[in-house]
């Protein structure tokens, strides 16, 4: 394609003028619908910085590119291989960027919605199994967060849109719990093993006072009593408030003269005897 396809013969002064006016109102339109876009987006809570920035660059060469093409027509291009071109340029660009488009219109909707804040505690289903971390920062494609053991995971935007996305600290308490194996004795009541317990439990750090320790009997034997210790605390003390738990319930009932076993989040049943108790 030359030029004297594109353009015709005889362009008058006129159209010239039209034509570089049209581009100059293009561009300094462009300037201030970038300025109104992130404006817009500063007032709008949940968008976050490179979310605004991308919106506001879309539309800023959107209408740069109205304005050059208005120009064109003012010259009397033929813009009819132009827009064949742009169009095919646009498919491939979805095509390519279709992944990358997802995660983008999923990032979108999840800082609108507000699901994921940063600073808060999520658990998200990964490819090996569950990833649990801090949320450090929202992107326009991953969020990512800080997992216990100082790793940094990239999780897609997509992914926490259409998966199953558990945050454990939007309501400012997580409870965890206690398992209590004690052995009876004539003589001692099932009362009194629990204020055992619920003194112990009053005096741990970081466990909320709003929110009472509660004690469950989960199961009674002619030799034991099992019982469950509910805890309420912050959501990113969790090890440390069970860790406490455990030594303070423990060393209470050993003073008290109980024998009993303290264990915290009952797992999967080991592959080894279990204890009597």
């Amino acid at each position: 394609m030359s030029l004297d396809d594109l353009f015709p013969s005889g362009i008058t002064t006129w159209q010239i003028a039209l034509a570089i006016l049209s581009v100059v109102v293009g561009w300094v339109t462009s300037h201030f619908a970038r300025g109104a876009v992130l404006k817009l987006a500063a007032r709008t809570p949940g968008i976050s910085d490179s979310v605004a920035q991308l919106a506001a660059r879309v539309t800023q060469y959107t209408l740069l590119l109205v304005g050059i093409g208005i120009g064109l027509a003012f010259l009397g291009a033929n813009v009819q291989p132009l827009l064949a071109m742009t169009a095919i340029a646009v498919v491939v660009l979805i095509l390519v960027l279709r992944g990358v488009a997802d995660n983008f219109a999923a990032g979108v909707l999840i800082q609108s919605r507000q699901s994921v804040k940063i600073g808060e505690q999520i658990c998200v289903e990964g490819p090996d199994g569950a990833i649990r971390g801090v949320v450090r920062e929202l992107t326009g494609r991953t969020v990512i967060i800080t997992t216990a053991d100082g790793r940094t995971a990239h999780v897609p935007n997509a992914l926490l849109l259409t998966g199953v996305l558990l945050n454990e600290s939007r309501h400012g308490a997580r409870r965890s719990t206690l398992e209590i194996r004690a052995a009876r004795a004539e003589g001692r009541e099932l009362q009194s093993l629990i204020e055992v317990v619920l003194d112990a439990a009053a005096e741990i750090d970081g466990v909320h006072r709003n929110e009472h320790a509660q004690v469950l009997v989960t199961s009674v034997s002619p030799t034991r009593w099992i019982l469950s210790l509910q805890l309420w605390h912050h959501p990113l003390h969790a090890a440390t408030v069970v860790s406490d738990a455990v030594q303070q319930v423990a060393a209470a009932l050993e003073a008290a003269g109980i024998t009993a076993v303290v264990v915290a989040d009952r797992g999967e049943n080991p592959l080894v005897v279990a204890e009597q108790i």
